[in-house]
């Protein structure tokens, strides 16, 4: 692996859940030069912004962890939101680092790129290859256009930009909103504040059928770097011009049954399990193939249960300060 811990490795999107793990994981290498920016630092939706700061800030790698991301309800309410803002932070951020004569960025993109109907588990080969899950559509065509920038750059300008495409990530700095997060923090806050409050019924969204891999956000941080760190003909021999992109995932999924079930064990609840079948279940299945980066020699670490506690004990620690 090529590791130079003098370079300046600058973290676009620190202050979120893989931004802030991956400042985590490069910490614990021996980075000594890391360099974060957010949107309260910049505003990444301002191209003029975006330049300024990489005129006045030497930077020699980027990790391009800003979006905005949310749930099922989220994607549903906000589409002109997530298409808007994700196509134009990837598009300020790389076309900027482009300009500033950086030669490694890593792209973070996410496994709802697939199509909703996708032969599981979900190789890379799967891309544009069939109709997206329509809750996530506008959030799936800006990660894509994502993944096509990165290797447009490269094709044309000799870069090394890379992507890497993580199952459902959950972890310490969730976001734990009500109705704009994911499943894994919804669930976790509303099964504490059923024990809290000694409330006898939980009801989950969905028919509780669907299956899904989830991906503690240490293991995603990691294999970020792992990635980021492999020498140009280990990365290249393991992908292709037009297909650059990774998937990160553990390579196992459960119902989201399952997952409440393991989830009402984690939290101490005493009460019953209900299912809102009036609720969208969203994609029957998504699990990610793996293959690829275990060839590589990487595979996630952390299994479900002790991750989910270890994000529990995060919010509850920082209940005060979570998001939402």
């Amino acid at each position: 692996m090529a590791r130079d811990l003098n370079e300046a490795v600058l973290v676009v999107g620190y202050r979120g859940m893989v931004g802030s793990a991956i400042v985590r994981r490069l910490s614990a290498l021996g980075y000594n030069n890391i360099l974060t920016l957010g949107r309260e630092d910049v505003d990444l939706l301002d191209q003029s912004a975006v330049r300024e700061y990489f005129t006045t800030h030497k930077v020699d790698q980027v990790y391009l962890a800003a979006a905005r991301v949310g749930g099922i309800h989220a994607n549903n309410t906000y589409p002109a939101d997530f298409i808007y803002d994700n196509l134009m932070i990837q598009a300020n951020v790389i076309e900027t680092a482009h300009r500033a004569g950086v030669q490694k960025l890593l792209f973070l993109g996410s496994s709802c790129i697939y199509p909703k109907l996708a032969e599981q588990p979900m190789t890379e080969q799967a891309l544009l290859t069939g109709t997206l899950e329509s809750t996530n559509e506008p959030y799936a065509i800006a990660k894509i256009a994502g993944i096509k920038l990165c290797e447009s750059y490269n094709r044309q300008h000799g870069r090394d930009y890379r992507s890497v495409m993580p199952t459902n990530l959950y972890g310490p700095h969730d976001n734990y909103h009500p109705d704009n997060s994911h499943v894994i923090p919804a669930l976790l806050r509303r099964f504490h504040d059923a024990v809290e409050n000694a409330v006898e019924e939980v009801a989950i969204w969905g028919s509780g059928k669907p299956m899904r891999e989830f991906l503690h956000v240490d293991d995603m941080a990691a294999a970020s770097v792992y990635v980021m760190e492999l020498e140009g003909e280990a990365y290249r021999a393991n992908t292709q011009p037009m297909l650059s992109h990774i998937n990160v995932g553990t390579g196992i999924d459960c119902t989201i049954r399952e997952l409440a079930e393991t989830i009402v064990k984690v939290t101490g609840f005493k009460g019953v399990l209900s299912f809102d079948t009036s609720k969208p279940d969203g994609t029957p299945r998504k699990l990610m193939d793996v293959s690829r980066l275990r060839s590589m020699g990487w595979q996630a670490s952390i299994g479900l249960e002790d991750g989910l506690r270890d994000a529990y004990q995060w919010f509850v620690t920082n209940r005060l300060d979570a998001r939402g």
